[in-house]
């Protein structure tokens, strides 16, 4: 999924579609693979000296669906509805918020094995992420851009 922000839909489009096409992609319709992915708020917070179980009960009880515990911060997942009550809650307990964004969460991830395959998802990504109209580029495969 390609999120833009633009003046102009039809630029755009048009250097997204070449990019696609540069690529070795396809440029489906608006909303095309949206079923593959789910909208979700995602918050992450330092979890450094800080109570797991407390955090937890106090994401939990402002609304969230999630919580993740990861080697260095907790993540909690929240419906976009209910994304900023939320955002706010950690705000008002003191929590530091390393990031907080909705965004879209693949249903299912794919597997990609094959370095050339690998290789060529990258380039495009890393094309599609250096046009200036686009905000986000969301994917359902695990790969490492840096």
């Amino acid at each position: 999924i390609v999120e833009a922000l633009t003046d102009n839909k039809n630029r755009t489009a048009s250097f997204v579609r070449s990019i696609f096409d540069k690529n070795g992609g396809n440029l489906g319709t608006p909303g095309c693979v949206s079923y593959m992915f789910s909208r979700k708020g995602v918050i992450i917070i330092d979890s450094e000296d800080l109570d797991e179980d407390e955090v937890m009960m106090m994401a939990l009880d402002a609304g969230a669906e999630d919580f993740a515990v990861n080697e260095d911060n907790f993540e909690i997942t929240t419906d976009p509805a209910s994304f900023n009550d939320v955002h706010q809650a950690i705000k008002d307990a003191g929590y530091e918020i390393f990031e907080a964004e909705i965004e879209q969460i693949p249903s299912m991830e794919a597997n990609v094995t094959d370095e050339s395959a690998i290789k060529s998802l990258k380039k495009l990504i890393t094309s599609l992420e250096d046009n200036d109209d686009v905000q986000k580029v969301y994917y359902n495969c695990e790969l490492d851009l840096d």
